[in-house]
């Protein structure tokens, strides 16, 4: 037997011009028909409907006198981030994040007191990015930015404190209790993969691939390197990046590089110390250089060199790469190797380098070993990134009579 789903009220006009629903015999007056506060309001009364279930109370609508919206304590937290979250002088990736969070906040809930934001309120706004399917991790990455906004405008005496309390006690989506999907691990890539890949990659990219994988850093670790920045004193090199993922916390990142690593990275120290050993330009350079010694038609015919782009281009190639960019340009390196390819390559990414390293590195050694190596502040982090050797088990039992 089917069942049918719960009906929802509707948005209504009264003969007075107010909007209106009508829920369980009573009427909720939402302000002028058609305007965009009163059909905010009612996308709110609907979401907070199907978070309570729509058989159970309805949301209020008693207006605390004075008290300032959720929109106006928005506008004043992203002032405050726009300050706040900025490295080396740069935004934080974090903004786009808060932006993306901010923005279901003033449409859901903008017109509302900031004082009646709880965790009901929250919970209707959860309720989007699921219905959406997006990962149960990534939707409770977005939403820990919620109580983070309340706890900083009670800081600031706009909102109470209970405010933030109340927001404190919504748990976060738990694995297999709630409808959205997980995201598959982050797994070591295979090495002959890796391999399979390298000739299709620029020869910068190429050199960058094998550099994180001899070392275990981080990619934007990789992206970051100068001359400047590493001490070539002893036999083992020490590379201190000047931006790292942890720093903010007075954390230092130290990277050891042994003879492989320093053997990819040596060509690129002959330049000026504080310039960026594997720059995008001289990528781009590259590749430029290698279509004209390519080029078939003879110089006279056809069109000249460079005289074919684009005279104000909208992006021009920078003098390092980003995470971003190092990413892309590994994907397009997949994707022309199984043009050619009659088994194709599983698609992989650059951070999938750093869990094949941490993996090789404990099985050859100990898990302080990977830690000390990614560098971890704990041994717990160290566990997700390093695969544990199932030969161990398998010795053991072998040994257990």
């Amino acid at each position: 037997m089917s069942c049918k789903p719960p009906r929802l009220p509707s948005y209504r006009r009264h003969a007075t011009g107010q909007a209106f629903v009508q829920h369980n015999g009573k009427r909720y007056y939402l302000g002028v028909y058609g305007t965009p506060a009163s059909e905010e309001r009612y996308q709110r009364f609907i979401a907070e409907l199907l978070v309570k279930g729509v058989a159970g109370g309805s949301p209020g609508y008693d207006h605390a006198p004075g008290s300032p919206l959720v929109l106006q304590v928005c506008a004043a937290f992203w002032q405050h981030a726009e300050g706040y979250f900025v490295k080396n002088g740069k935004p934080s990736g974090w903004l786009v994040h808060i932006k993306l969070v901010l923005r279901m906040m003033r449409q859901a809930y903008g017109h509302t007191p900031a004082v009646e934001f709880g965790p009901i309120a929250f919970k209707a706004i959860r309720a989007r990015p699921v219905k959406e399917g997006h990962s149960r991790r990534y939707i409770n990455k977005l939403m820990a930015i919620v109580p983070r906004v309340f706890k900083w405008a009670a800081a600031e005496e706009l909102v109470p404190a209970s405010v933030y309390q109340g927001l404190q006690a919504v748990e976060g989506l738990k694995k297999g209790r709630t409808e959205a999907p997980e995201r598959p691990p982050v797994l070591p890539v295979e090495d002959h993969v890796v391999e399979a890949t390298l000739p299709y990659c620029p020869p910068i990219v190429a050199d960058m691939v094998r550099f994180q994988r001899l070392t275990g850093c981080r990619p934007g670790e990789v992206c970051l390197i100068r001359p400047m920045d590493v001490d070539r004193a002893g036999d083992v090199w020490i590379y201190q990046p000047e931006s790292h993922k942890t720093e903010h916390m007075g954390r230092e990142r130290t990277i050891y590089l042994g003879p492989k690593a320093q053997e990819v990275l040596r060509p690129y120290l002959l330049r000026a110390a504080g310039s960026y050993c594997f720059s995008t330009a001289e990528a781009v350079a590259q590749h430029l250089r290698a279509r004209h010694e390519a080029r078939i038609t003879p110089l006279c015919c056809g069109n000249r060199p460079g005289s074919n782009r684009r005279r104000r281009s909208q992006r021009k190639p920078g003098n390092c790469y980003s995470s971003d960019s190092y990413r892309r340009a590994v994907a397009r390196a997949i994707e022309k190797a199984n043009q050619d390819r009659e088994d194709p390559l599983p698609r992989w990414y650059p951070a999938q380098l750093r869990h094949t390293a941490a993996s090789e590195i404990r099985s050859l050694f100990e898990l302080e070993a990977s830690q000390v190596v990614l560098g971890h502040a704990t041994a717990d982090v160290t566990q997700v990134y390093a695969e544990r050797d199932a030969r161990l088990a398998v010795e053991v039992a072998r040994r257990i009579r």
